[in-house]
């Protein structure tokens, strides 16, 4: 039998056991998903925390309840740092980071990486499938001769699969089995491979004709949004200095049934996807001549609203005859959107580094991240602030960067000395707040 004909058989069949490397936000919804459907599973990272906690059945994600994964682990998951174990997976789906480094360019270190500690102990039979957002480009050139440098033949040895994760945390109208997958492979086999390897996990697949065209969909998803973030940013600037509020704006807009969609302003752009790979196809772009100035201008316009927000909280304090420096400052939510930890990218992060370089002394609140986690560019030794009208009465601001339901916006309104208020949770004019 063709090793093409084996892993059809197995992944259809769920004898095949799933190898999901990257145990974060993508890869244990993902893990957890094969787990409970009856596939044998074995999740890969290099974070000895991480594998200590599934073994132990903790979740480490605040939307996953422990309880699923120490179902999970009764049903047979395992989780393991020890990369030799790949050679025990049928299929290898890969979830890691790919950030920007320091001067804005791709960085697909911990994709190769991976990988290149994945090609000893791949064999004949295997399909490995990369789900990390990435350039278009990115498969067939860095992983396909990784892959085959050991005689492997993709597409008849093994199998390569480029299939972008969509995760929206917090949003209980999505899970992993619910979002309909795109998926593309290097060959017609390796596509065929990869409809099998998700269509028992994923309720739509929405097969493409390469790689190249399912990396492509990935950036145009994400840089739809920054795009159309960055037009509202704008307006919002514009808006401001005309005496609107553009969130009446917006709301009001949003009633048109056809030809719009609402999107709102903010204090900048983050998560793990927004903020990053709109900078993948611009930084791919050159290479083909091209300049891509929509994508950038909108770039510049959402990395400059931290600025703007702390410029406000600079003109409030102004008025109170107060100067930033010295002042005492409480930033209201640091993950990057509403009911979620995920601190990925935040720009309430940069909003506290900036006050910080301007002398400010600043904590936080928010009931999601109660002590100020670890991150690879970003340090506080924090944590968070109880929401008390005497503790509020202590600080000079508050700075509302993340509007998480669970805060008492009545209490905080009611106590504030000064509100900047930068995602538009307050519509009625007050006092002592400001729009930014």
């Amino acid at each position: 039998m063709s090793a093409f004909k084996a892993l059809l058989d197995k992944l259809n069949s769920k004898n095949a056991t799933i190898g999901v490397v990257g145990l974060g936000y993508v890869g244990l919804p993902l893990a957890l998903r094969y787990s409970n459907i009856g596939y044998q599973v074995l999740g890969i990272d290099i974070d000895p925390d991480k594998v200590a906690k599934i073994k132990s059945g903790v979740s480490y994600i605040e939307h996953i309840v422990s309880s699923r994964v120490t179902a999970a682990v009764s049903a047979g998951l395992d989780a393991t740092s020890d990369f030799s174990r790949a050679s025990e997976c049928d299929a290898l789906i890969l979830c890691v980071p790919t950030p920007l480094n320091k001067y804005r360019e791709p960085d697909i270190s911990f994709v190769t990486n991976t990988t290149d500690s994945l090609v000893p102990y791949l064999r004949p039979g295997q399909v490995v499938s990369l789900e990390s957002t990435t350039y278009p480009g990115t498969t067939d050139e860095e992983l396909l001769p990784r892959v085959q440098q050991k005689g492997l033949v993709v597409g008849g040895d093994i199998f390569l699969v480029y299939s972008p994760e969509r995760e929206d945390p917090g949003n209980p109208n999505f899970e992993t089995s619910t979002i309909p997958k795109v998926v593309g492979g290097c060959t017609e086999n390796c596509r065929q491979i990869g409809i099998a390897l998700y269509e028992q996990a994923i309720s739509k697949i929405v097969p493409v004709s390469s790689t190249k065209v399912a990396e492509m969909t990935k950036l145009l998803e994400n840089i739809h949004r920054a795009v159309n973030i960055g037009l509202v940013n704008e307006m919002k600037i514009v808006a401001d200095r005309m005496g609107v509020d553009i969130f009446e704006v917006v709301d009001a807009a949003a009633t048109k049934p056809f030809g719009f969609t609402p999107y709102y302003p903010g204090p900048g752009l983050g998560g793990h996807c927004i903020p990053i790979d709109p900078f993948y196809l611009t930084w791919k772009a050159r290479e083909y001549g091209l300049h891509t100035r929509f994508i950038e201008l909108s770039g510049e316009v959402n990395r400059a609203m931290p600025e703007y927000v702390v410029g406000k909280l600079m003109d409030g304090l102004n008025a109170l005859g107060k100067a930033i420096k010295g002042s005492r400052i409480l930033v209201l939510g640091i993950a990057y959107k509403k009911n979620v930890d995920d601190m990925r990218e935040s720009p309430s992060v940069e909003i506290m580094e900036m006050m910080v370089r301007k002398g400010a002394e600043i904590a936080y609140s928010d009931p999601h991240v109660p002590v100020f986690p670890r991150m690879r560019e970003h340090k506080f030794n924090l944590k968070s602030e109880s929401l008390s009208a005497e503790n509020i009465q202590t600080f000079d601001a508050v700075v509302l960067t993340t509007d998480h339901d669970k805060f008492d916006y009545a209490l905080i309104k009611s106590s504030a000395k000064l509100i900047i208020d930068s995602r538009g949770r307050y519509r009625e004019p007050a006092s002592n707040i400001i729009k930014a």
